[in-house]
């Protein structure tokens, strides 16, 4: 799947995969080496995320259930806890630095496409 910001027509991510079960959620991007270049994790439901036993930072998108941009987060480094968003749907998480690189930004419509 490709995730695609509707607002301004971009290509987010080329290769996205959801976690959309407990312990694929539970163990996330968890143990892994890195997140690759044009990359996503979709977890669903969710509505906060942590870094813990990661290697490496990375972008957060909250999104909320018509796919609109709530809250995001830039270079979350290992070890942390994301912000709570009540009104999320999902969590997308994107290498470190896609979001500045693609300019996301609160109030963007994000969608889901097959390629």
């Amino acid at each position: 799947m490709q995730l695609i910001n509707l607002s301004t027509g971009q290509i987010i991510a080329e290769q996205v995969r959801t976690a959309d079960r407990f312990f694929a959620r539970l163990r996330g991007l968890m143990f892994t080496s890195e997140l690759g270049s044009g990359c996503a994790l979709h977890l669903k439901p969710c509505r906060s995320i942590h870094t813990f036993f990661m290697n490496y930072p990375i972008d957060v998108l909250y999104v909320n259930e018509h796919g609109i941009v709530i809250g995001l987060e830039e270079n979350l480094p290992p070890g942390k806890v994301g912000k709570y968003y009540p009104d999320a749907n999902s969590v997308i998480e994107l290498p470190a630095g896609r979001i500045n690189e693609t300019a996301t930004k609160i109030g963007h419509q994000m969608v889901f496409t097959k390629k």
